[in-house]
């Protein structure tokens, strides 16, 4: 998980990623027609890629293609899940608040109901 998360911590490599998501198979030249960085830069980040299991890489012909394989990211996935906040959790928050405040008021009203009544008689 360190090396995958290691990997992705780069934007140059997410934005590889999500370019393989999105297209499928790219070989090394389309993948580097899109980046102002050097051809060999983006070889090197391929490599980084490949060598921690997110791309896979292909010879068909004189090309490399490369091609994502998610299933590295799943353990890093899980372990960010525990991290973040459900969707229901904002709306349960809210129910106990409103219950929260309603018994404030129907403590207020006890008390006030309670007092002793000044006479000003």
């Amino acid at each position: 998980m360190d090396e995958v998360a290691s990997a992705i911590a780069d934007p140059v490599r997410r934005e590889v990623l999500e370019m393989l998501r999105a297209d499928g198979r790219l070989s090394a030249g389309q993948i580097a027609e899109r980046f102002a960085i050097s051809r060999p830069a983006v070889s090197r980040h391929l490599r980084v890629l490949r060598e921690c299991g997110l791309v896979r890489d292909e010879l068909v012909g004189r090309q490399r293609l490369y091609a994502l394989d998610a299933s590295r990211l799943a353990p890093l996935t899980r372990w960010l899940a525990d991290f973040a906040v459900p969707a229901e959790q904002p709306a349960a928050l809210e129910h106990l608040l409103d219950a929260l405040q309603t018994e404030v008021y129907r403590t207020r009203r006890e008390r006030r109901a309670d007092e002793p009544k000044e006479n000003t008689a």
